[in-house]
């Protein structure tokens, strides 16, 4: 089966490339390296042994989607392509509408154009808004905090109505939380460019003395420790899921979270990477962050009832691979 993946270069769309391809897929990348390298990719392949094909394309250039789909027969889409920074959706609003949206529906379009109906959405927490935690799908939605959240919310309605008004699609809506770790080979993990607005690269890049120290936006949200408490999962877990729910896609549309069902705060994800390296990471509060909230984390039954996926990393793993990769990088 040939699958396209947006975003394939990215921090979770290469983990999930690693997946597809071990699974014995054909893989097929778009991807416009705004936010990563095509090294990742050289990377994906030494991992699994398999080649790619890659096109460096944005998803957002519908002339360029078409060549691509003229090329190739896909039998699913995987669309991950996509800006993904809170913080930076308030203060770039409307770069994150035009990127994020226009994907999608330039995606949708050259589906239904070639008749590709197999769809998985690279969603988000974020969609919850405010609500009460834990997280279940079946609640009503409050506004997002902030405009990366209220993209997502605005792709899944797209995907949501083409497929309730078109017989035939099935997809999968997947809002997952807070991806951290890397692969156990430290060959692929989450490398940003510029200043991490993640908490798991800016402390990896504080241990490996790149920053000099943690920011913590926030000591003062109604938790037990102060800082903000999210559902951290790791990115293998996560890849694990996206191909779960390719092979389980049935006509409709699906709605999953992926996490783990636990919060932790962001000061006991801060101790728990000390304790599972042995590095001692300097850091200081600031205040909050405009669209953040104080606690996020999932209720998963869904998802280990109809796909039979669960988490199965822990936190200690997540920091001691998370820190495999960045020496990896350091010493490279």
């Amino acid at each position: 089966m040939n699958i396209l993946v947006t975003g394939g270069a990215g921090f979770i769309g290469s983990h999930t490339c690693v997946a597809l391809l071990e699974a014995g897929y054909s893989v097929i990348v778009a991807d416009n390296l705004y936010n990563s390298s095509v090294e990742v990719l050289d990377r994906v392949k030494q991992i699994t042994g398999k080649e790619l094909l890659f096109y460096r394309i944005d998803v957002t250039d519908a002339t360029a989607v078409g060549a691509v789909f003229d090329a190739h027969s896909f039998d699913g889409v995987i669309h991950f392509a996509g800006y993904k920074a809170v913080g930076e959706s308030v203060e770039k609003p409307l770069d994150y509408y035009y990127n994020n949206t226009v994907s999608t529906m330039v995606l949708v379009s050259a589906c239904r154009k070639h008749g590709v109906k197999r769809f998985v959405f690279s969603s988000s927490a974020t969609v919850y808004g405010e609500n009460r935690v834990p997280f279940i799908e079946t609640m009503e939605l409050r506004p997002p905090a902030n405009p990366y959240g209220r993209t997502k919310v605005i792709s899944e309605q797209i995907l949501s109505d083409v497929a309730w008004t078109e017989t035939g699609w099935a997809v999968a809506l997947l809002r997952y939380f807070n991806p951290v770790g890397a692969h156990e080979s430290g060959l692929i993990g989450e490398a940003p460019t510029g200043i991490p607005n993640n908490l798991m690269p800016y402390i990896t890049q504080v241990a490996s003395g790149r920053l000099e120290k943690l920011r913590i936006f926030g000591n003062d949200y109604p938790t037990p420790d102060g800082t903000g408490v999210r559902d951290y999962i790791h990115v293998c877990d996560l890849a694990e899921g996206h191909l779960r729910a390719l092979e389980k896609l049935t006509p409709g549309v699906h709605i999953y979270n992926l996490g783990t069902g636990r919060g932790t705060s962001v000061l006991h994800l801060v101790k728990a990477f000390e304790e599972a390296n042995g590095i001692k990471i300097p850091y200081e509060f600031a205040p909050r962050r405009p669209g953040d909230i104080a606690e996020s984390y999932a209720d998963v039954s869904k998802a280990r009832h109809e796909l039979g996926w669960s988490a199965r990393r822990s936190i200690v793993d997540m920091c001691r691979d998370a820190w495999r990769f960045e020496k990896g990088r350091k010493e490279a």
